[in-house]
C-alpha cells in the first residue's frame, strides 16, 4: 500500500478521478452503438475499476468526482480512501473549473485530474508528471485521437468552457488556453483513452503484458466481447 502519511501526502499533487457511474445508456454511446448495451456496460465497469486502482495506489490525497450529486454514497463506497466531491451542473469546462475552484477552496494545492477511460496509464506516467509538477505550473498528457488523458496544474485552470471537448482540437486549444493564462507548460508524451470500437483492439494490445490486477480483468472481459459480467 501506499505511504499515505499527512507529511507525504502534503507534498505530493491530489488526484482527482473524474467519472460517471457506469449505468445501461449513461456514458460510452460509440461503443454502444458497436457493441450493444450490455458489454458497453461491462466494458464501463472494468475501465472504471483501473481508474480506481490507479486512485488506490496513489501515494498522496484522493479524489472522486462522480457526475451526479446522487451518486455520492456508491462514489464514498467504491473510492473509501478517496475525499467524494460531486461534480456541479454544467458542459465539461465548467464542471471542471467548479471542481477545481473547489478542491484549491478546500486546500488541495496542486490537482491531477484523469478519468475514467485511459487504463493505459501507468506509475512511470504518473511519476514523470508528479517531476514535471516540481518545475512547470501545468503538464498535459496527450491522447493520440488529439485529446488529452491527464490535466495537472499547479495553478487555478483558466476558462474551460468554450474548449472543444471531446475532439480532436482539444489537447491544442487546452494548451493555448493554459499559455493564454501565463502558465509553464509540458506535454509528457502520449497515450490513448476509449472512446471508439477500435481503441478496443489497441487496449488489447497496449495492456496484453500488464500485471496489474484490473487491468488483466479488462483484458479478460475485452477478450471474451463484454459478457462476463458476475
Amino acid at each position: 500500500m501506499p505511504d499515505r502519511s499527512p507529511s507525504l501526502a502534503s507534498r505530493l499533487p491530489t488526484l482527482v478521478l473524474v467519472c460517471k457511474r457506469p449505468a445501461i445508456g449513461h456514458g460510452k454511446q460509440r461503443l454502444a452503438g458497436s457493441l450493444g448495451a450490455e458489454p458497453t456496460f461491462v466494458i464501463a465497469e472494468r475501465l472504471l475499476d483501473c481508474a480506481l486502482e490507479d486512485l488506490e495506489n496513489w501515494p498522496g490525497a484522493t479524489v472522486i468526482a462522480p457526475d451526479l450529486a446522487q451518486h455520492r454514497n456508491w462514489a464514498s463506497a467504491v473510492a473509501p480512501l478517496s475525499c467524494c466531491q460531486p461534480q456541479t451542473p454544467g458542459n465539461l469546462g465548467e464542471r471542471l473549473n467548479a471542481l477545481d475552484r473547489t478542491l484549491r477552496a478546500a486546500g488541495h494545492r496542486s490537482l491531477v485530474f484523469i478519468g475514467s477511460d485511459a487504463p493505459a496509464l501507468r506509475e512511470c506516467d504518473y511519476r514523470q508528471v508528479r517531476n514535471a509538477l516540481d518545475e512547470v505550473d501545468t503538464v498535459l498528457l496527450a491522447a493520440r485521437d488529439g485529446g488529452v488523458v491527464l490535466m495537472a496544474s499547479n495553478r487555478p485552470w483558466p476558462d474551460l468552457t468554450a474548449l472543444p471537448w471531446s475532439s480532436a482540437a482539444l489537447g491544442q486549444a487546452l494548451a493555448e488556453a493554459c499559455r493564454g493564462a501565463e502558465h509553464s507548460l509540458r506535454v509528457c508524451g502520449e497515450s490513448f483513452d476509449i472512446d471508439e470500437p477500435a481503441d478496443l483492439d489497441h487496449a488489447l494490445r497496449e495492456l496484453a503484458d500488464d500485471p496489474r490486477p484490473a487491468r488483466r480483468r479488462l483484458i479478460h472481459t475485452l477478450a471474451t466481447g463484454g459478457g462476463d459480467h458476475p
